[in-house]
């Protein structure tokens, strides 16, 4: 939600240089497993269709949303007030300036788009065999969201997500980086979907009369299921691009259109 006011992973880590951890977090490592890839795909997939989990793992995607508006407030010149993430999963980053405008209009469009794109930017990234780095870059937006947190439970989510990721790129083997960095984009770009879906629903059922496709209609005086539309369109293309990027060089589905020998 959006407001606004009027090669290795095991080192001695008590024997490591700057340059030591420089050379870690901006190298290369191997691609995993082709099986790796699709475990993790599959585990991202379930989480986000079994609702349940999903309760739990949509405060990743609140995360990813709120730090969104509040990048985009902040490169468009708006003042940010901060960021609260509710136990519900919801959220609201609220910052101050023009209530008109392209500043406006950019930060309200944020939120639902930065998911699908943050996890395409992680894919990215991932087929560039960036893996380490993919995590750290992971904890620096974690750490400077934490900075406009301005509730207790915003900031435990924040900081439980954050040490996650750290102990796993610091103590975890080159499997478990992998399969943990491929498990968060296939997430991000599988779950970038479900809350446009509940975002039309709600809407269909006028119970979401301040949500941000509502927001930028009145800003805009574009209707909301145009903005809607372009939340799922951007959803689905990022997945199917990160699906592509995130499948290991070299692999193809057999081609069944051949004439078999007789």
């Amino acid at each position: 939600m959006f407001g606004h006011c009027d090669d290795d992973s095991e080192v001695d880590v008590d024997d490591i240089s700057i340059g030591d951890l420089w050379d870690r977090v901006t190298g290369t490592q191997p691609d995993p497993p082709l099986w790796l890839v699709v475990l993790v795909g599959v585990v991202a997939l379930g989480s986000v269709v079994h609702g349940p989990t999903w309760r739990i793992a949509r405060n990743t995607v609140t995360i990813a949303h709120e730090g969104g508006h509040a990048l985009v407030a902040l490169l468009t010149g708006r003042k940010l007030d901060g960021i609260k993430l509710h136990s519900d999963t919801s959220g609201v980053t609220v910052s101050r300036g023009k209530p008109h405008g392209p500043g406006m209009i950019f930060t309200a469009m944020a939120g639902y788009l930065t998911p699908p794109l943050l996890g395409l930017f992680f894919a990215l990234l991932l087929a560039g065999g960036r893996i380490t780095l993919m995590l750290w870059f992971s904890l620096a937006l974690l750490g400077a969201m934490l900075i406009m947190i301005r509730n207790a439970y915003g900031a435990l989510s924040v900081i439980v997500t954050g040490a996650v990721i750290f102990a796993v790129s610091w103590l975890g083997s080159a499997d478990v980086q992998a399969g943990f960095a491929y498990l968060a984009a296939w997430f991000l770009l599988l779950a970038a979907t479900r809350p446009v879906i509940e975002l039309q629903r709600m809407r269909a059922h006028r119970m979401a009369p301040s949500s941000d496709a509502d927001q930028l209609a009145q800003l805009t005086g574009v209707p909301g299921l145009a903005w809607v539309g372009l939340f799922g369109a951007t959803a689905l293309l990022a997945l199917v691009t990160g699906a592509a990027l995130l499948v290991p060089d070299g692999v193809s589905l057999p081609d069944f259109s051949a004439t078999p020998d007789p």
